[in-house]
């Protein structure tokens, strides 16, 4: 029943898949509190990059 959890290209593949998932709501989170933080200091919306 756990023989395709014993393959390493399928683990491999959810690692990948868990490290972009987690690294894209690491980023939204970063830039909306960047995008706080901008605001608080200079009371505008921050420049567009």
């Amino acid at each position: 029943m756990n023989e395709p959890m014993d393959n390493d290209l399928v683990k491999r593949l959810m690692w990948t898949g868990l490290l972009a998932g987690t690294g894209a709501l690491v980023s939204i989170v970063a830039n909306r509190l960047a995008t706080i933080i901008w605001v608080r200091l200079f009371d505008e919306d921050p420049p567009d990059a």
